[in-house]
């Protein structure tokens, strides 16, 4: 993770919420003299309808208000997703401390007596920005360190211990509501005597042309034989709540659509799910059709680059993801030993070849 930039009070926007006028306006001036961008509500109604709009990095909140009252605002507060990350530190009059447990149970990080010293008040927002902002910052590094791990490195795309987590996912889900993912297993042609004619890096963009060309075909085809329907998709959402997230795949949560990983070396997979046999045949066959129109250049010149597939289908008979992986294989197999540049099927134990 970076070093943290110098605390700027300026980057940070104090949300004061007090019904007492002369209060807000003291805690106002404070601030702004303070350097810190200030925003208000006048009672605790006001100030759930601030947050829903504004972007606040902090709230200052009075203890007793009419109607709602501080630890009811900040309860509200802490069970929106949205604004649970909001520290809120509690302004009380000393005659009001023995409410302040319940502030703390209600999700306040702090509280500050009133008659207040500016110093003190100044030191306990700054203490919790930057402990937000530390936070903040641990937090992306992480989501970061995620992607690294479950990202191939010369491609961009899934790697095999995400790629494989995704298509266990898929398979548990088909199980339980029977319904069908296909599996594309690809692999570059010859890719050996391409590393040995031109040198492995040009391997190495050979490979990644493979993959953009791979991506902007699936993206043509996503929907062609897809059985999905909205009633599907939610079941979806559910199941996978219910299987559990373990953050260790791109393809979860806002990245589902990620469906293409690299096994290893020039191998590769494609998942689809809610994808029947003929989907998945169509988009093999468009991401073989397109590599044969595409070339790489290499100074005076030309790579051509093929790719044999191998499509599977899940078949309810299938114990685990590895049952359609190996049928996936096997066509990949045959694929290749019947002339490489092709599309191969395997179901119902049947093998089915095609350009």
């Amino acid at each position: 993770m970076k070093t943290l930039h110098p605390f700027n009070p300026e980057k940070f926007l104090i949300l004061v919420v007090d019904d007492m006028r002369i209060n807000r306006q003291l805690l106002i001036e404070i601030l702004d003299t303070a350097g810190y961008g200030t925003t208000f509500a006048i009672s605790g109604k006001q100030a759930l309808e601030r947050v829903k709009v504004t972007e606040i990095d902090l709230i200052l909140l009075d203890l007793m208000m009419p109607e709602i009252n501080g630890i009811e605002v900040c309860k509200l507060l802490k069970e929106d997703e949205n604004t649970a990350h909001i520290p809120v530190i509690f302004l009380t009059a000393v005659t009001e401390t023995n409410n302040v447990l319940n502030a703390f149970e209600a999700g306040a990080v702090d509280y500050v007596t009133k008659p207040f010293r500016t110093p003190e008040l100044l030191a306990r927002i700054k203490i919790h920005l930057d402990l937000k902002r530390t936070k903040d910052e641990l937090e992306k590094a992480y989501e970061q360190m995620k992607r690294i791990a479950a990202t191939d490195e010369l491609t961009g795309i899934a790697n095999r211990r995400s790629i494989f987590n995704f298509g266990k996912q898929e398979f548990a889900l088909s199980q339980r509501y029977k319904s069908p993912f296909s599996l594309l297993m690809i692999d570059v042609d010859k890719f050996k005597t391409i590393n040995d004619t031109h040198g492995h890096d040009v391997g190495d963009q050979a490979l990644k042309m493979m993959v953009n060309i791979t991506l902007k075909c699936l993206r043509q085809v996503d929907y062609i034989g897809r059985l999905e329907t909205e009633e599907d998709a939610l079941r979806k959402q559910v199941c996978l709540r219910q299987l559990g997230n373990n953050g260790e795949t791109l393809a979860q949560q806002n990245d589902l659509e990620v469906h293409l990983g690299r096994l290893g070396g020039e191998e590769f997979v494609v998942i689809l799910p809610h994808t029947d046999l003929k989907g998945a045949y169509i988009a093999a066959q468009r991401v073989c059709k397109a590599m044969t129109e595409e070339s790489l250049q290499v100074e005076d010149k030309t790579v051509n680059i093929t790719v044999s597939i191998g499509v599977a289908t899940y078949d309810q008979q299938d114990k685990k993801m590895d049952d359609v992986l190996k049928r996936a294989d096997s066509a990949l197999f045959a694929a290749k030993r019947n002339g490489r540049n092709q599309v191969a099927i395997m179901h119902n134990e049947k093998l089915t070849i095609g350009k």
